[in-house]
């Protein structure tokens, strides 16, 4: 009776998560990719100067022990002001990106969206992260309050 309990119990999973592995809570609640911190109100006043769009960012951290390739993903705000991954774009396991509104020359940590005017909102907004398929990620919202936020 144990025996077909455990059977049972397995077969359960896998048809619900794909695998054991896949049936553990912390795991499926991680994404892939996590938008880990957005500093939307750049420091100082709001010139449009490419060095104060610099200061506004997006990170975003590969959660995973595997290196995620980011081609065709998107990162973008509530008034639809699009970033996307437009070549192959590998993210290794446990490092971070920060996504500049200005423009600037790309690195492996540092990438910039090339824009003149500023895209997060002081006042409020959220960023949102869909793969290549158009899927949601990950998001992060805040307030009118402070500089930046820790997702």
């Amino acid at each position: 009776m144990k025996n077909k309990l455990i059977g049972a119990v397995a077969a359960l999973a896998i048809a619900v998560g794909g695998s054991l592995a896949a049936a553990t809570p912390a795991q499926a609640a991680t994404p892939a990719i996590m938008i880990t911190k957005v500093y939307y109100n750049s420091p100082g006043s709001d010139t449009g100067s490419n060095t104060s769009l610099n200061a506004e960012y997006v990170r975003l951290t590969n959660k995973r022990s595997s290196t995620i390739n980011l081609k065709y993903w998107t990162l973008r705000d509530k008034s639809n002001h699009v970033y996307k991954f437009t070549t192959n774009w590998y993210l290794k396991p446990g490092y971070s990106v920060a996504i500049h509104t200005g423009k600037g020359t790309n690195t492996s940590s540092n990438l910039y969206w090339g824009l003149s005017w500023y895209v997060w909102n002081n006042s409020g907004d959220a960023a949102y992260l869909r793969n290549s398929a158009g899927t949601g990620i990950d998001s992060c919202s805040w307030g009118s309050s402070g500089s930046y936020t820790y997702c």
